[in-house]
């Protein structure tokens, strides 16, 4: 074999050796971001849960409050019920 032949098996060689570099890097960084993507996409939906459930918790706190603003309007009648029938009974 020629010399010059040999140098350009050796240069092809090498040209092949950085393509496949490249596309084996290339392919690492897709993945780091597909993966990246995937964590920001999690935290999102943990996200999404934390602010459902502190929805819910606002929720039964609301429900509480109007009960109670229920059962203190029932009493609040009931004193004026009776007030009244001890204003009728003097």
């Amino acid at each position: 074999m020629s010399t010059i032949a040999i140098i350009a098996i050796i240069v092809g060689a090498l040209i092949i050796l950085a393509l496949v570099i490249s596309a084996a890097r290339k392919a690492a960084a897709r993945r780091r971001l597909g993966q990246t993507q995937l964590d920001a996409q999690r935290d999102d939906v943990d996200h999404h849960r934390e602010r459902a459930a502190d929805r819910k918790v606002e929720a039964a706190v609301a429900e509480e409050r109007a009960r109670r603003a229920s059962t203190e309007a029932e009493l609040d009648e009931e004193r004026a019920a009776r007030r009244e029938a001890e204003l009728e009974s003097k």
